[in-house]
């Protein structure tokens, strides 16, 4: 588990940049507030279908990471599985030690 990914997701959930769960998430990507979305490895295949087919509609990159709801939601202080990035900085700042997490692996 990459502490320093979970410790950024806080970070950005502090500023407020982060819409959490379904309905705020699809709303984001709707307004096109959403610039990145991120799905936990433990997200049902119902709801991974049914989030994916608003994040294509909407052209939404979408990560499904390996990071279990429990553990994001000690990282973030919500129980959640799904979680929409709505700043630039923040979420290509995301994708980098998502990218950096998978080349250690």
């Amino acid at each position: 588990m990459n502490a320093k990914l979970l410790s950024f997701l806080g970070l950005a959930r502090r500023a407020g940049r982060l819409a959490l769960g379904f309905d705020a998430a699809s709303d984001a990507m709707l307004s096109g507030k959403c610039r990145l979305l991120i799905l936990t490895s433990d997200l049902s295949e119902r709801t991974i279908r049914s989030i994916t087919r608003t994040a294509n509609q909407t052209q939404t990159r979408t990560i499904v990471s390996d990071i279990s709801m429990n553990d994001l939601g000690c990282a973030i202080g919500k129980q959640t599985g799904i979680v929409a990035v709505n700043d630039k900085g923040f979420a290509d700042k995301l994708e980098t030690l998502f990218s950096e997490q998978r080349q250690e692996e």
